[in-house]
């Protein structure tokens, strides 16, 4: 496909307004020698920008433009709404928002904006329109950047405004309070409404059990999507206004992987293209990350996306800010590319004096030096990105396996009061994206409610966890699996309806018949508790389950393992396969550790004939592909130690990075990266 960009895009957030302006253009030169060539300007500077409400003052960020334009910099336009100005929020101090608890904000922080504030959507639509006006036929104007990172570390407003919103929200989806007390199951405790005056948030003091939890679960469903489509519409407001004066710039906001607040396949649905901020923590394993960036590439459609935004060296917001060691920033610069990401960006250009940020890592640091390792290594990975970058950019991560990756579920499942409060959604979806990222299977990401068409791309569908079925999605399934596709799902999955009520007539719900199998029960573990599960071949040690265990009879599927241990349940199905039309559909019935799951999917994914290929341990192999045929096969070492690595899928391909011909074994130091041309 032809890429958004005429470059590949090595840069990424620039605050010179932090600094001395006579400081800006030596920091620019410094960039230049480590081949930056594209800065993210103008994040956080609303209150530069408009020091009261009725005046504007362009005239740093004017002084910033003209000096980028000069050294031929792609730019990167914020539009610097993510943090509200000291006046708006002292003369209009509904902007601002109140907690769940009922405390209303003061000045301070930032993603600090009520999302149903008529007053900041005016604001804000007013400053992105001013700076569109201004900048838009700019020289290197390469992409709007509409807030910054939406939602995060805000959490939802529960101001009277929104409270007001929500009514009003309510009222166009259900249309009468009978409709809604029967979506809400309302007669529970009482709760029936009479009116809609009588709808409150779930604050604390309410229906609230904490963040996440809710008396009547409906109303906390609907909430987080009333709040959701709210966050969204602040986003669109900000950007027809940039559309009234630029008609064809790219237009993003950086969304940050699995966060929980936000649908982001509505809101890829919104964007010209996806960009998003990617800060793994010092245990997070190589495969979550890769993970989080399929999951950026498969709600932008499986389009190139951006990487907004990394560090390139220590992030300080963990206990412990572990600088990264000597290559690892180029390891995780390429792992972004190899899974679809078109820029590689950073956060930050320079290390500020001053804020809770100061000693988050920085291609200029506090010495100012180009001779320290972080400036040098960025140097390195400039060079090589400029070189070679280009001949990535518009190729595509070709899939036959496809994961569910559900919003609603993702609410649902961690929304549960019951059976149990051990369930992480998106540490479910890893559960059954490891051991496909093992086997280094290219894998996309699709909403639950994907047409036949699109799953029928597929050989393999999994969707973990998948505990609220929208409507027609089991149809979409059966299908599916009828006409010949192979489906895998299991524990917690179709419990639920759209609504967040039980669907009647026993687990897994409208799944039941696909599946061939009923849960009778669902027992749930202690945190430090497993049961055995017999009857796979684990390479290593005896699978185990955890978290929950599904009690289940089967209704036409077949046994493929079973319980051990002593309890009532042992020797009874734990998982199982049931032959649909020309397919097969598996129920896992409780959350396998890593041998159980390798040892489960191995079988199938040799079985369906995919294109697997093993590589030693902690080395990965991905593939992208240009559309004149061109395969580009990217290989990490995610390890510590040297790793050599024999792929005969290499042997005669071009190895752009070292040079010359794969003949042989690669050789992969620490963190090492090969990019090779396959034949």
């Amino acid at each position: 496909m032809k890429p958004t960009f005429s470059s590949f895009l090595f840069g990424g957030d620039w605050n010179p307004e932090q600094w001395p302006e006579d400081t800006w253009e030596e920091d620019i030169e410094k960039l230049e020698d480590a081949h930056i060539n594209e800065a993210t300007i103008n994040v956080f500077s609303w209150a530069l920008l408009q020091p009261s409400e009725d005046r504007y003052d362009f005239s740093m960020l004017d002084k910033i433009v003209v000096l980028l334009v000069k050294h031929r910099f792609n730019i990167v336009m914020a539009t610097g709404t993510a943090a509200l100005p000291a006046w708006m929020v002292r003369t209009h101090p509904e902007v601002i928002r109140t907690d769940q608890e009922g405390r209303h904000r003061v000045f301070g922080g930032r993603h600090n904006f009520c999302p149903t504030s008529e007053y900041f959507r005016q604001a804000s639509g007013a400053l992105a329109g001013h700076l569109a006006e201004r900048y838009a036929d700019t020289p290197g104007l390469v992409a709007w950047h509409v807030g910054n990172e939406y939602g995060g570390g805000g959490g939802l407003c529960y101001c009277e405004g929104c409270a007001r919103a929500f009514r009003v929200w309510l009222k166009g989806k259900y249309g009468t309070v009978q409709a809604l007390n029967q979506a809400w199951c309302a007669n529970f405790w009482s709760h029936t409404i009479y009116d809609w005056d009588d709808v409150v948030p779930p604050v604390i003091n309410g229906d609230g059990i904490g963040e996440n939890k809710c008396v009547i679960s409906g109303l906390q469903m609907d909430y987080r999507r009333f709040q959701e489509q709210a966050q969204l519409a602040c986003f669109t407001n900000e950007r027809d206004a940039i559309r009234r004066h630029d008609g064809s710039t790219p237009i993003t906001t950086n969304l940050m992987g699995t966060f929980k607040d936000l649908d982001y396949f509505e809101w890829a649905r919104q964007m010209d293209l996806v960009s998003w901020d990617n800060y793994p923590g010092m245990d997070t394993p190589p495969s979550f990350t890769a993970m989080s960036h399929d999951l950026m590439r498969g709600v932008g459609g499986g389009r190139p996306f951006m990487l907004m935004e990394q560090t390139p060296n220590q992030q300080n917001w963990f206990p412990f800010c572990k600088v990264k060691r000597p290559g690892e920033v180029r390891r995780l610069s390429w792992q972004a590319v190899a899974h679809g990401a078109d820029t590689v960006q950073f956060f930050q250009m320079k290390q500020s004096r001053g804020g809770c940020e100061r000693f988050h890592g920085a291609v200029i640091d506090h010495s100012g030096s180009e001779e320290s390792r972080v400036f040098k290594e960025t140097a390195a990975l400039g060079a090589e990105l400029n070189r070679v970058g280009a001949r990535l950019m518009g190729s595509r991560v070709v899939a036959k396996v496809a994961i569910m990756f559900d919003w609603q579920s993702y609410w649902s499942l961690e929304g549960c009061v019951g059976p149990t409060a051990g369930f992480s959604y998106p540490q479910e979806v890893h559960r059954f994206y490891r051991p496909l990222y093992r086997r280094n299977l290219a894998v996309d990401f699709i909403p639950s409610t994907s047409p036949v068409e699109t799953l029928k791309k597929y050989d393999l569908v999994l969707a973990p966890a998948l505990i609220s079925l929208l409507p027609g999605v089991a149809d979409h399934l059966e299908s599916y699996v009828s006409d010949g596709g192979t489906f895998v799902t299991g524990y917690m999955a179709g419990i639920h309806d759209e609504r967040d009520l039980v669907v009647p007539g026993g687990y897994p719900g409208v799944l039941r018949r696909l599946t061939g199998v009923w849960v009778e029960e669902i027992d749930a573990l202690a945190p430090d508790e497993t049961i055995p599960v017999e009857g796979l071949a684990a390479v290593d040690g005896q699978p185990a389950g955890q978290i929950v265990a599904s009690l289940i009879h089967c209704e036409g599927a077949k046994p493929l393992a079973s319980y051990g241990g002593s309890d009532f349940y042992a020797g009874s199905p734990a998982l199982t396969a049931n032959d649909f039309g020309r397919g097969r559909a598996y129920f896992v019935g409780t959350p396998l550790d890593e041998a159980g799951m390798d040892a489960f999917m191995d079988p199938i994914v040799d079985g369906l004939g995919l294109p697997a290929v093993d590589t030693p341990k902690d080395v990965s192999i991905s593939i992208r592909q240009s559309d004149d045929g061109t395969r580009y096969a990217i290989v990490i070492n995610s390890a510590r130690s040297p790793i050599t690595a024999d792929l005969p899928l290499l042997r005669g391909g071009e190895d752009l990075l070292a040079g010359g011909r794969v003949s042989g074994p690669l050789d992969l130091p620490p963190y090492g990266v090969a990019l090779v041309a396959l034949v």
